[in-house]
């Protein structure tokens, strides 16, 4: 695994690069996401604690990281490019390309369903995660991606990690739950078959 030279910005270049970027995620702190005006991506990372795992290893190396590993699995994933510290204390960014194609949530948006034909896919692909030990506390409809040549992707993915066997079927089962929580959150658990799905990737 490469080790990834963080490279501080300035508040000048910074301003200058995001000039003409469009913000595409917000929170209470401000963009998160930034479209740049040559199409890559620009996401931001705050450290939310004074003392915690992200003073060693900031979300945007894990980030990084985390895309070489799905790279090397074969998993298809956005393409990281640069990482900047911030001027401002404990923020980081990374400058990445995106992953083409459409997510699960905005396909769903607009069928209203899944088909029989896909949701297989879906089980499959977790099924396949499972196997090679990539637990994804974020994994949800809007961070699985449908490529251009019929695959499933992942983006968005800080909140990811790695185990050297696959996963126990405890752990899996808890990786379904945070499937589960997104849907509900939605509003979507009376429409989407959640209970096929996992019954596909764990069974009973």
């Amino acid at each position: 695994m490469t080790t990834p030279i963080v490279k501080p910005i300035s508040q000048a270049n910074f301003d200058k690069l995001v000039a003409n970027a469009r913000s595409i995620e917000e929170d209470s702190y401000g963009t998160k996401v930034y479209l740049l005006e040559n199409g890559d991506y620009l996401k931001l990372f705050r450290r939310k604690r004074l003392l915690s795992s992200a003073l060693l290893t900031p979300y945007s190396v894990r980030f990084w990281r985390n895309a070489e590993q799905l790279h090397r699995r074969g998993i298809p994933t956005v393409v990281p490019l640069e990482l900047f510290k911030l001027p401002k204390a404990g923020w980081t960014a990374i400058r990445y390309q995106a992953l083409a194609g459409t997510t699960l949530s905005s396909l769903y948006e607009r069928e209203q369903r899944i088909s029989a034909s896909l949701l297989e896919q879906l089980a499959e692909f977790f099924r396949t995660l499972h196997r090679m030990g990539i637990y994804f506390r974020s994994m949800h409809l809007g961070n699985i991606v449908l490529t251009p040549d019929n695959q499933l992707g992942l983006i968005d993915i800080a909140d990811l990690s790695f185990q050297s066997r696959p996963l126990s079927r405890h752990k899996a089962r808890r990786n379904l739950a945070h499937f589960e929580r997104y849907l509900k959150h939605k509003g979507l658990m009376a429409e989407f078959p959640f209970k096929t799905l996992y019954e596909k990737v764990v069974a009973l």
